[in-house]
C-alpha cells in the first residue's frame, strides 16, 4: 500500500512542511517586529510580503492541480 501511495504521501508531507515553515516564519517576524517597536506601516508591509509569498505558493499548487486534472 505504501508504494502505491508514495507520491500522494510525499505531496502531503511537502505541503504540510511548507505550511509549518510559513507559520514559523510568521511567528519569527511577529516577534522581531514586536521587540523592535516597528511602526504600523512597516508591520503591514512585512506581513503583506510574507502573506503574498504564501499566497503565491498556494496559487502555484492550485494551478498545478488544475493543469494536471485537465491533462495539459
Amino acid at each position: 500500500m505504501l508504494a502505491e501511495n508514495y507520491e500522494l504521501i510525499e505531496s502531503i508531507m511537502l505541503y504540510g512542511g511548507l505550511f509549518i515553515l510559513f507559520v514559523l516564519m510568521g511567528f519569527a517576524v511577529h516577534d522581531v517586529l514586536r521587540k523592535n517597536d516597528v511602526p504600523l506601516i512597516g508591520r503591514v508591509v512585512t506581513y503583506g510580503v510574507l502573506g503574498l509569498g504564501a499566497l503565491g505558493f498556494l496559487a502555484k499548487g492550485i494551478i498545478e492541480w488544475f493543469w494536471l486534472s485537465t491533462g495539459v
